[in-house]
């Protein structure tokens, strides 16, 4: 894509765009705000670096690209870490600034800044880029500061200090000094102070001189005067105010981008310099706007709605889907829509909004229609509806419509609270796939951390790796472990779930491979953290392999895991996993027997939660029914199916063990967060006799005195698929069970 690079001066921002252009995309501008007096160095700012603004200005000629340059009329006012718009506030003069460069030069979709680990920062960019249609390009973001810094010295960055204010860095000693220099001692006062080798604490700042993207010249500073702003015996800060400098050409001058004619309209027309004033530029109220009101939607024509819902009070799932929809569905996103206004009533009617939603699942009956289904999610689940943070959300395609639930199906998990911790990365990087739009990477809440599904993305590409299911899975696993390290945990430790997607596409002589992988790269990285003296009592998590038709981008896997992670972590943990269920009484006719433990895993925290995956194949279908499963000359072949009576007896089995295992764990039912069963169509039982079945289940422990609560709507959610199972290698369950419970 075409970007234009915003520049302080700095090595981060002039490495960025180095990046930008290793990745294919190409600098056709920059753009630079600077103070209003020319005569100020340094501005009291939380966003920009303005220290050597003199010299900047020579950034257009030494590149060979046009230089748009604002001075700086706001000031910080909107201080929360996630901003919005505020009138007044140096963020509009970015707003301003990259507004005329995307009117004066239309082709630009990109912007590239230098944020290495400042959410501040990065999140005022990503807003700007966002109101204007641009994607904000990181490529710097969250990258190792000492390995970053010798990785620009050696590509060429020749940057000189301009600002010092940490203990160990003198302003007479060490300003005017090249990073190359300065980096052994840099990474001393590392050792000793604990600074940020980069600088991203605001231990000095730098101008550079010269570098692989200036083609035509390089700066030479002649004469400069250090400037005193303190004398603080153990921080002193000191500034470089140059007097005097000259451009030193290079041998062959050139366009940076000479192939773009743009570069050559500015040098002839405009001087490669455009200075951009004026207040709220003309036209881009409609670019700051959200979509159309949804109140101003068409009317939707009647749907007939199901609902589900658990009845823990703190935190709980909704979930809200089509049923008969063979005569009511008329396409995707008509359907999602009628259960995005049917999830959002009920949020109000419960005193809540979309703000306190943690996760997202979004089913679709076809992935081809993805764009369809992100336009219309977007025009109800917006940021600025969600001020504390957009949830997280795993997409993925179900065989709705071979059941006859429409379209669209979706599940929300609600907390009651705001307390949630989101991670919102837009930007493109090389640090973990971008989320551009209103879902986030990860949600933090009462010690769970819900992550997003990952696919097998490579981060500064945004494109599939090439090489199979099993190179995808690895992908993903790592891009899940990078959004686990901003919650200072790893999924290799603190996992206590994972559910993995597995596309039809994948050969099934590679889906065995798929859990080998997966247990080799959580071994592998567990030992890569010892190595590195991050020791933590690892969880034995379990695992949830589901067939599916087809996931966004055509990917063949996803992984979603789920960690927990403790909010004093000196506090030892520990888990128990596929316990004995033998003391609870029986009901339904059921007794304990050995072989209950083989039908389940479950994780638990003792005291704070559980998590169970249970898994009803034929051979224990068989022995529960007391007879063979139908399947051979009515049926066909298909191995799962069941007659109802056999099915309504797998129900209550299920039900059974759950309650035995929740209870003998220490929790109860009043402590589910969210409860799923999982069904292969091949089953051949109608979804709405299914749900039928365990109601009736719940219903009849209820009255037998167990402590559970049931109201109008069932507690449980449906999710029709392909296949499921505990094992990569044969996904082939009657049912599924997943329930989370947590104490309050």
């Amino acid at each position: 894509m075409k970007v234009v690079a915003l520049v302080s001066g700095g090595k981060d921002s002039c490495y960025a765009m180095m990046k930008c252009i290793q990745y294919g995309h190409q600098i056709v501008a920059v753009a630079n705000l600077m103070p209003a007096d020319d005569s100020v160095d340094e501005l009291d700012s939380y966003m920009y670096q303005t220290v050597g603004h003199q010299i900047v200005v020579s950034y257009a000629e030494c590149m060979g690209v046009p230089l748009f340059r604002r001075r700086i009329q706001g000031s910080t006012r909107h201080q929360k870490l996630s901003y919005r718009m505020t009138l007044g506030d140096e963020v509009e003069d970015m707003f301003f600034l990259l507004n005329e460069v995307k009117r004066q030069i239309p082709s630009v979709t990109g912007v590239s800044s230098g944020a290495i680990a400042s959410d501040y920062q990065r999140l005022r960019v990503e807003s700007v880029c966002s109101r204007l249609g641009l994607v904000s390009l990181a490529y710097l973001w969250k990258k190792d500061q000492s390995l970053l810094l010798q990785e620009m010295i050696t590509n060429g960055i020749v940057a000189i200090t301009v600002k010092v204010a940490a203990m160990g860095l003198d302003p007479s000693k060490h300003l005017g000094k090249e990073m190359a220099s300065l980096q052994p001692y840099l990474h001393k006062l590392k050792e000793l102070y604990g600074i940020n080798v980069c600088g991203e604490g605001g231990e000095y700042e730098t101008l550079t001189l010269d570098c692989p993207l200036f083609v035509n010249a390089r700066i030479v500073v002649d004469e400069f005067q250090v400037i005193l702003h303190s004398s603080d015996s153990i921080a002193p800060v000191g500034v470089l105010h140059p007097l005097a400098f000259h451009l030193e050409n290079k041998a062959q001058s050139c366009f940076l981008g000479s192939s773009d004619k743009t570069h050559e309209m500015y040098h002839e027309k405009k001087g490669f310099l455009c200075e951009v004033q004026g207040d709220h530029p003309q036209g881009c109220d409609a670019a700051c706007q959200d979509d159309a009101p949804v109140n101003n939607l068409v009317e939707l024509a009647e749907h007939k709605l199901h609902i589900s819902r658990t009845q823990k009070g703190d935190t709980f799932s909704i979930c809200s889907r089509l049923q008969d929809s063979c005569t009511t569905s008329t396409g995707l996103q008509e359907d999602l829509e009628a259960v995005l206004k049917k999830i959002e009533s009920l949020l109000v009617e419960n005193g809540y909004g979309w703000e306190n939603v943690l996760y997202i699942h979004l089913y679709i009956a076809d992935m081809n229609e993805f764009a369809t289904a992100n336009d219309t999610y977007v025009r109800y689940i917006t940021q600025e509806k969600c001020p504390f943070g957009v949830p997280s959300r795993s997409t993925i395609e179900l065989p709705l419509l071979q059941v006859g639930l429409g379209s669209a199906y979706m599940e929300v998990f609600v907390a009651n609270d705001y307390t949630k911790r989101v991670l919102h990365v837009q930007s493109i990087s090389c640090w973990a796939p971008s989320c551009i739009g209103p879902y986030s990477q990860a949600t933090l809440h009462k010690e769970i951390l819900h992550m997003a599904g990952q696919l097998g993305l490579n981060p500064p590409t945004m494109t599939l790796c090439q090489g199979g299911a099993i190179d995808e899975l690895e992908k993903a696993l790592e891009n899940s472990e990078a959004v686990a390290k901003c919650f200072n945990c790893s999924i290799s430790t603190s996992a206590i779930a994972f559910v993995i997607y597995c596309s039809t596409k994948i050969p099934s002589t590679e889906r065995f491979k798929i859990q080998d992988k997966q247990d080799a790269f959580l071994k592998q990285t567990r030992v890569f953290n010892l190595d590195k003296g991050t020791h933590s009592e690892a969880f034995d998590p379990i695992f949830l392999y589901v067939l599916v038709p087809d996931l966004p981008k055509g990917a063949l896997v996803e992984v979603k895991p789920i960690l927990f992670v403790a909010d004093d972590i000196e506090e030892p943990t520990g888990d128990v996993k596929e316990q004995s269920c033998s003391s609870t009484p029986g009901y339904w006719g059921f007794q304990h027997a050995e072989w209950h433990d083989s039908c389940f895993q479950k994780c638990v925290v003792p005291g704070k939660l559980c998590t169970v995956i249970l898994s009803v194949s034929n051979e224990p279908a068989a022995t529960i029914c007391h007879d063979h499963l139908v399947g051979d000359k009515n049926k066909g072949d298909n191995k799962n199916s069941l007659t109802e009576w056999q099915m309504d007896r797998v129900s209550r089995f299920c039900i059974y063990l759950l309650d035995k295992i929740i209870t003998e764990s220490g929790f109860s039912w009043d402590d589910t967060m969210y409860l799923r069963f999982y069904f292969p169509i091949s089953l051949q039982v109608p979804a709405n006799a299914l749900s039928l079945m365990f109601t009736n289940a719940f219903d009849e422990l209820a009255a037998m005195g167990r402590i559970i609560k049931t109201g109008k709507e069932p507690i449980f959610n449906l999710v029709p698929v392909l296949g499921a199972g505990r094992s990569s290698a044969s996904m082939d369950d009657i049912i599924t069970c997943e329930l989370l419970a947590r104490k309050p």
